[in-house]
């Protein structure tokens, strides 16, 4: 794989790679064999779909099922190499960066997908915005290292100057939008995707010579980022390991849609979670459904910190927390950007001070779903805490000072489709 970079280490420093696809003629729908990113695949009937949807969903590699994680990981390297011996993927003909579109009747997403050149968030051109949690890694790290592959783009986002015509980047993506592409499948969320090969050399390094130009903000992929960042210092350099698989989103031209990640709190029923509030602060019990639940929490966010607990039944409005009480339990030293956020309040206010719950896997699930996560609560009798959405400007800004937010603050999405295309890093 050619390895050789371009820029002058002051931008994304984006190269062309053999994307490893399936082949059509050996799998079923190619719906079928796609997922969601790993971390949204939060339920065991999930999973289970997914895997009874073809015996070669992408789900068995990046979810595989054992008894030790030890022989998960093996698992997904045999069941990869398999593949690829059997013929049911296959690397493409030659290395280019990929355009990948997705839509539904709401939202058109357009971003080009490559190896992107490996940065510390120091070095200011790749920007995380949310801390990660060390098993997490760990767990993908283990896995990356038994496949030697990156099994999923992470999604990072930059901003060009969208004024009059489409230029570099985004004129390649526009141009390689009208050609026929590699494939094209719909999945079962309503959402059309299309891919498309850019190998021409001029196509190349006109994308290129754009990025270099731009620093990117991570919006979904985290854990995958500080998963690539660890391997590479596994590794001499330089090597296929210097760089990880990305999807580059214009969001200037095509924005991306913000989501809430709410918190399932597995050992905390609501009664016991409304009565430690006290008098810190306000609390309306809602009548209704679930999405009027949530229009009254954004007309709240608008005036201040607001969120929604459910789990007994019916839905709870908490929100104008104590002044006092926010002054004695958030830190002062961050910016008031970051002190004001929801996600801070509920960290450092609410889990820390007022429940006591500890931010690991056996206290706090992190759902995206927002009624899984109240089906969830009202099943197991714990609480769940709906949370309403960040501004990417806020994320954004926050991340150029350098602040990260309290993790699995945002969803950023569309998410790209797991499953389209792989990069092998043997290879």
């Amino acid at each position: 794989m050619n390895t050789a970079g371009h820029s002058d280490d002051t931008g994304l420093d984006l190269i062309p790679f053999r994307g490893v696809r399936y082949v059509p003629e050996q799998v079923g729908r190619l719906a079928a064999v796609t997922s969601p990113p790993y971390d949204v695949v939060v339920r065991p009937d999930g999973l289970l779909h997914l895997e009874s949807a073809d015996p070669h969903n992408i789900v068995r590699l990046i979810l595989p099922q054992a008894t030790t994680p030890a022989a998960r990981n093996q698992q997904a390297a045999d069941t990869l190499r398999g593949w690829l011996a059997e013929g049911v993927l296959a690397p493409d003909a030659e290395p280019g960066l990929y355009v990948y579109e997705q839509r539904d009747d709401d939202i058109l997403q357009r971003g080009v997908i490559g190896a992107l050149r490996l940065s510390e968030a120091a070095d200011g051109v790749v920007l995380p915005h949310e801390g990660v949690m060390a098993p997490v890694v760990e767990d993908r790290a283990a896995l990356m290292r038994a496949t030697s592959a990156n099994l999923e783009p992470l999604l990072l986002t930059y901003r060009s100057d969208a004024e009059g015509e489409p230029k570099g980047a985004t004129a390649v993506v526009e141009r390689a939008a009208r050609r026929e592409p590699l494939l094209a499948t719909t999945t079962e969320d309503g959402f059309h995707h299309r891919l498309w090969s850019v190998t021409d050399p001029a196509e190349i390094a006109e994308i290129q010579s754009d990025l270099a130009r731009h620093q990117a903000l991570i919006a979904d992929g985290h854990h995958r980022w500080a998963t690539n960042l660890r391997l590479r210092a596994e590794h001499p350099s330089p090597s296929a390991w210097d760089y990880g698989l990305v999807l580059l989103v214009d969001t200037a031209r095509y924005p991306l849609r913000v989501r809430a990640i709410h918190r399932y709190l597995h050992r905390l029923p609501v009664s016991e979670a409304l009565s430690a509030l006290g008098d810190d602060f306000r609390v309306q019990t809602l009548k209704g459904t679930l999405d009027q639940a949530l229009e009254a929490l954004g007309e709240a966010a608008v005036q201040g910190n607001a969120f929604v607990l459910a789990g007994d039944g019916v839905f709870h409005l908490v929100d104008r927390p104590s002044p006092e009480l926010l002054a004695r339990t958030i830190p002062a030293d961050g910016p008031e950007a970051w002190r004001t956020l929801d996600a801070t309040v509920l960290h450092a206010t609410l889990l820390d001070h007022v429940w006591r719950i500890p931010d690991a896997p056996d206290h706090i699930a992190y759902i995206h779903d927002t009624a899984a996560t109240v089906e969830k609560a009202e099943r197991d009798g714990g609480t769940a805490v709906l949370m309403h959405p960040v501004r990417e400007e806020v994320v954004r800004d926050l991340a150029r000072q350098g602040v990260t937010m309290p993790r699995k603050s945002t969803s950023f999405g569309p998410k790209p489709a797991t499953g389209l295309v792989l990069r092998d890093l043997t290879s």
